[in-house]
């Protein structure tokens, strides 16, 4: 079969270059598709005018009834990939799968994710702009509880770059295109698919094409990205974050060092959680930020973890199609191979022993049909200053650390989410109290659990537009 072809898309409009990468079936080899190359000079260029205006002219409570046709289009109908083809739902996710290694059944859970960030962008909007009436986006003033206020836009474009490990990460800039701001995107580069894909749906079903650019680059494409967009959303690594973390014009996401904790006066309840914790572990593949790495409890660390380790194991992987399958396998085989040592290497050092080793069969690095696998992972760690005790990898890991619960805030550092089983309304106010959570559940509920009137991981609206004070007279 005849190789896909993704073009770049210069502020909507299909571009194919000579400049070309394959992209290839992960377990074959074959190619899939041919991906053209966007370079800096280009992407410099197409930056020096701005398409802000085609969205601003449309109201944004037509915009949200674009989003929720958009949202249907994305799960149902055939969608273009460039001039001359298009793609339907099935070839996204078996392209999709194929490029990344991600299961069908994940790459579905991803959809219906999108489907919903789609189609519940009222309730994303009013979240994240606290309730504003949406005739403020239109014209800049308005009211609020009775005061005047004025929000204003900082940026003519957002730019992002993409990682390639979740779909379910384009989910973070879609309300900018309700909230008028075009997007500058550059996807990872074994899936290109589903930003794409998102866009089309929109333009589809009604949004101005020119509020699109889609560049599939090099590390120096990326960083143009970054430089010519006035704000920008950045996926990486702690070495990423690091690198951008004073730069308020970049939204950095990195590793989320996402916690369940068992307070005191729950953890002799323990078995009844079990479920959670092992959904906090691994749903999505153990790939998302949100996925929970530590696992805090007061006492009986031992029996939870050998509990949980047998859970975990019985989690293997199965053939990309199956509709069971929960683990995903690696693009890069050396990565996993990577990974697989550093964890080798952390069992070194003493105060630490992976539980799951004894309840698996084979070893935690894989292969089956092609794709190499990390099988989950449990690691009981005596200490959480222990090398292994808050890592963050790409598949179902976590340690377990028993410590007193008058330690865990001081000890366990920051967290994107923290799941807190407890009613000790004390712990409760501590926890709610704490700089170092940034979303909090309270009760047993996973960590990935998401609530559409609340942000994610940052607020886009604030990032994207500031506050003005505005005072107005009669003018005779």
């Amino acid at each position: 079969m005849k190789p896909l072809s993704i073009p770049i898309l210069r502020r909507g409009q299909f571009y194919e270059s000579l400049d070309r990468t394959e992209l290839k079936d992960i377990r074959t080899g074959a190619v899939i598709a041919e991906v053209s190359q966007a370079n800096a000079g280009m992407i410099r260029r197409d930056s020096r005018s701005t398409s802000r205006d085609a969205l601003r002219r449309i109201p944004a409570e037509k915009l949200i009834r674009i989003c929720e046709e958009a949202g249907y289009l994305f799960m149902e109908a055939d969608l273009p990939l460039g001039d001359r083809q298009s793609q339907s739902p099935q070839s996204y996710v078996a392209c999709l799968s194929a490029t990344t290694g991600l299961p069908h059944a994940l790459v579905r859970r991803n959809m219906q994710k999108i489907h919903q960030v789609f189609t519940q962008m009222s309730t994303i909007l009013r979240g994240l702009t606290r309730g504003l009436e949406w005739r403020i986006l239109d014209h800049g003033v308005g009211e609020q509880a009775g005061v005047p206020v004025s929000y204003f836009c900082t940026a003519d474009s957002l730019g992002v770059v993409l990682p390639s490990n979740s779909p379910g990460v384009n989910s973070l800039w879609m309300p900018s295109i309700p909230l008028k701001v075009p997007v500058v995107l550059k996807p990872g580069r074994e899936e290109p698919w589903t930003p794409l894909r998102i866009i089309q749906a929109f333009v589809a079903a009604g949004c101005p094409p020119e509020a699109f650019s889609f560049y599939p680059t090099d590390h120096e494409g990326s960083a143009t990205i970054m430089d010519v967009c006035q704000r920008a959303l950045i996926f990486g690594d702690q070495s990423t974050v690091e690198r951008y973390a004073s730069n308020p014009a970049v939204q950095v996401h990195g590793p989320g060092w996402s916690k369940v904790i068992i307070g005191s006066d729950q953890v002799a309840r323990w078995r009844d959680y079990l479920d959670v914790i092992v959904s906090s572990i691994a749903e999505n593949g153990g790939r998302s930020c949100i996925n929970a790495s530590a696992i805090l409890v007061p006492a009986e660390g031992d029996a939870i973890a050998e509990a949980l380790a047998q859970r975990l194991a019985a989690i293997t992987p199965l053939p990309f199609d199956d509709p069971q399958a929960q683990l995903a396998g690696f693009a890069n085989p050396k990565m996993a191979e990577a990974i697989n040592a550093m964890i080798e290497e952390g069992l070194k050092t003493p105060g630490a022993e992976e539980v799951t080793a004894k309840y698996r069969a084979g070893s935690r690095l894989v292969e089956r049909d092609g794709s190499t696998y990390l099988q989950p992972t449990l690691i009981r760690c005596r200490d959480f200053r222990h090398p292994l005790a808050n890592r963050e990898f790409l598949f179902p890991y976590a340690s377990l650390i028993e410590m007193p619960q008058e330690r865990m805030l001081e000890e366990m550092g920051s967290s994107l989410v923290v799941t807190a089983i407890t009613d000790d309304p004390d712990f409760i106010q501590k926890l709610i109290s704490s700089p170092v959570i940034d979303r909090l559940n309270i009760g047993p509920m996973p960590t990935s659990r998401v609530q559409w009137d609340q942000p994610h991981e940052g607020n886009l609206f604030e990032f994207l537009y500031r506050r003005r004070a505005i005072q107005r007279v009669a003018v005779s």
